[in-house]
């Protein structure tokens, strides 16, 4: 009983603001590991990797864009792991496939996978053609599915291969001295979901349905390997300069074009750096699910509290927030003398 009333606290105290594990040193999970990161070539994905590296663990970058993947692996230099690069299509089954072999046989084995590469599209579901919906699909989720499927085995047998001689043949005292996990990247947007979202709310709930059956899965297997679905807020990476749109969205009274990518960037605030280092906290010590920046927290809690009724809710407040500021605070002048 106490051991579940402890898990359960622990599993509400991630939506408190601000609450971290910061003090809990995860270097020794990382270190001599090897971790793969797709979209490594900027924002989180750039950031796990800087993290990792100055752990100690080997890294096996991938990014479709070459020469920000190169910038990557530069600010790597002059740390003491191995590190790789491959640019990659993550939309690419046989692609991926490829990059997961290349990792074992440059590096010998695989312990982690950090399918982080994403992309966005803003319009109405009438808006939007089915060659966008593919789009958004076959990168946040096929890409999610292909990397889960090409690095798993490569994982399960790289932890196996450190099984120690003591485990015994009770599979429940089975002991690994390596660490084995997989970490899928959702989103916020993976937990509620909003008006001109819906290919980018498909894609992370469906990223998020996978990864909590994959989870069970390996738990029931205890094979040293498990799963972490991410959701972060608004973190400042490039996802709202790269993303796709169109004018649907004015039949919402929003604002398309550059506007709504600049108005996309705003709601980004989250440090890129600190997202990755929760990142790395919530797979060290083994979470099914993370939580990162408030609005994340706020909205999840929101979302369990009015599960059918969360969207007006959160309408009501974004419409509340706006008329605040508006609001002008009242001038004071100087008193006049009789």
């Amino acid at each position: 009983m106490l051991n579940n009333v402890t898990s359960i606290a622990s599993s509400l105290r991630q939506h408190l603001p601000f609450s971290t594990n910061k003090d809990h040193d995860i270097a020794p999970y990382y270190r001599n590991h090897v971790a793969a990161i797709t979209g490594a070539g900027s924002g989180m994905g750039r950031e796990l990797a800087i993290h990792l590296a100055q752990m100690g663990c080997h890294v096996a970058l991938s990014d479709i864009n070459p020469e920000q993947l190169a910038q990557t692996k530069e600010l790597l230099v002059g740390y003491d792991v191995k590190v790789t690069m491959t640019v990659l299509d993550v939309s690419d089954n046989k692609a991926v496939q490829a990059w997961a072999d290349d990792v074992m046989s440059d590096h010998g084995k695989v312990n982690f996978i950090f399918n982080n590469a994403g992309v966005a599209l803003y319009s109405t579901v009438e808006g939007s053609s089915i060659d966008e919906l593919e789009w958004v699909m076959d990168i946040n989720f096929w890409g999610v599915v292909y990397g889960t499927k090409a690095f798993l085995p490569l994982i399960k047998n790289s932890v196996k291969g450190s099984e120690s001689t003591e485990s015994g043949k009770d599979s429940k005292a089975r002991q690994f001295n390596e660490h084995g996990h997989i970490i899928n990247i959702s989103s916020l947007f993976g937990l509620t979901a909003q008006p001109s979202q819906s290919a980018y709310n498909s894609s992370k709930f469906a990223v998020r349905g996978f990864t909590e059956s994959l989870r069970q899965e390996l738990n029931i297997q205890r094979c040293g390997v498990s799963a972490t679905c991410i959701h972060p807020g608004g973190i400042k990476t490039n996802i709202a300069n790269s993303a796709r749109g169109n004018d649907s969205i004015s039949d919402l009274g929003m604002r398309g074009g550059s506007k709504a990518i600049s108005s996309f960037n705003k709601f980004l605030k989250f440090d890129a750096s600190e997202a990755a280092w929760i990142i790395l906290q919530a797979a060290a010590t083994n979470q099914p699910r993370c939580l990162i920046g408030n609005d994340a927290k706020i909205i999840d809690a929101v979302q369990r509290v009015f599960p059918s009724s969360y969207s007006k809710i959160l309408n009501d407040v974004n419409k509340l927030s706006r008329k605040l500021k508006g609001k002008k605070p009242a001038r004071t002048g100087a008193h006049k003398s009789a």
